[in-house]
């Protein structure tokens, strides 16, 4: 018979101490995102319809890059801090693991993607 507390019974079980440092994490993005989001918009909502020249020629200037590529880091990292949220909460065991391997992929990719694509329009 073993006498042992429930505080040494619940020992490595608790928090992963990083709570506080995620939530922070997803209070800054959401705030650049509120910022970033309508002149992501407006930028691209403004070239739509247009020419392919001038869609390129509208983008390989500095602000309309910087701000397409802010937009597309920073909304992946938010989708991603956010899912994984949402499927450690939800998700137990094998699944768990294979759905954060399969959201870390899809969209680490995504945002190679939409950075690669911008960056190759802007040089």
């Amino acid at each position: 018979m073993r006498y042992i507390t429930d505080r040494k019974r619940a020992v490595g079980l608790g928090a992963a101490h990083t709570g506080t440092e995620h939530h922070w994490y997803m209070i800054v993005s959401s705030v650049a995102l509120v910022g970033l989001i309508p002149v992501f918009v407006f930028l691209v909502g403004s070239s739509l319809g247009n020419p392919h020249d001038e869609v390129v020629a509208t983008f390989s200037r500095p602000f309309p890059a910087v701000v397409v590529l802010l937009t597309l880091w920073v909304g992946w990292m938010h989708f991603r801090r956010g899912a994984q949220t949402m499927i450690e909460d939800y998700a137990r065991g094998l699944t768990r693991k294979i759905l954060l391997i399969a959201m870390m992929c899809i969209s680490y990719t995504a945002m190679a993607a939409g950075l690669y694509a911008i960056v190759r329009i802007a040089i």
